[in-house]
């Protein structure tokens, strides 16, 4: 069905065994994202965001509850579901051209037709001039982008991203931002992107989910849809508000982890 979610967390919770010792990660979270949205999953450090972000792309099991994507169980990970990290996890022997289309390569498409999805991903995050350079001889926001093109290349449905823009300085990450809302516009995927940053998370989503702090669940859920995406609205009255109120809703949870850790 058309109208179907495009993800379902049921009840999903993590425990993990440390030194002994069981940490609980997660409580039992509840969400469902329909097909197109795109949602930043925000919260106090080692809230579990990235973890239910793992458990989503498969390569976590929970430890009680299950994932649904598209209606079909998520039992490991799957072409379906691309994953952006932070590091962008390149393959460093590889030229631009040849990282994104490794998805297409691996799926036995012919050579001409890897070639022609290598090229069109390339332009749409505007490395066509660059296709043949190795990931040492680009910037960060360059890797970034590429990162992302090979997961668009691999034609998945749904673009899971931590953080991926962390580790940008402040200009870069503004332009990768931006570029990533004008993929997004451009295709019709679901993103979930992980973020510690406020401001970034209520540029980019349009539904954001404030997690508590460990073990992490839903919070709250704020829709977020302004008018226009324009890096101008980032001064604007109803950005600035709409910033506060997730920065409330996160510092709360951030006092309450540091409470539980003195």
């Amino acid at each position: 069905m058309a109208d179907a979610p495009m993800l379902e967390i049921q009840r999903v919770s993590k425990r993990f065994q440390v030194a002994g010792d069981i940490i609980e990660a997660l409580s039992p979270v509840d969400l469902t994202i329909a097909r197109g949205a795109f949602i930043c999953l925000i919260g106090a450090s080692g809230c579990g965001k990235s973890t239910l972000l793992r458990i989503v792309a498969g390569f976590e099991t929970a430890s009680s509850g299950k994932v649904l994507a598209a209606g079909r169980p998520v039992t490991g990970p799957g072409p379906d579901r691309g994953m952006v990290f932070q590091d962008y996890a390149l393959f460093p022997w590889m030229t631009v051209r040849q990282n994104i289309g490794f998805g297409p390569r691996q799926r036995g498409l012919p050579r001409g037709e890897v070639s022609d999805i290598a090229e069109r991903y390339a332009a749409m995050v505007g490395l066509a001039r660059f296709a043949d350079r190795y990931p040492h001889q680009l910037s960060g926001g360059m890797k970034q982008r590429v990162a992302i093109a090979r997961c668009l290349a691999n034609e998945a449905d749904v673009l899971l991203m931590d953080e991926p823009f962390g580790a940008l300085d402040a200009q870069t990450r503004s332009l990768m931002q931006t570029e990533l809302l004008g993929i997004w516009q451009r295709t019709p995927k679901t993103v979930i992107f992980v973020t510690h940053d406020v401001q970034e998370a209520v540029y980019l989503a349009d539904r954001i989910a404030v997690m508590s702090a460990r073990p992490g669940r839903i919070k709250a859920i704020v829709e977020n849809k302004f008018g226009n995406r324009d890096p101008g609205i980032l001064r604007s009255k109803e950005f600035v508000e709409r910033v506060d109120e997730i920065w409330n809703l996160v510092r709360d949870e951030a006092l309450k982890a540091q409470e539980h850790n003195e």
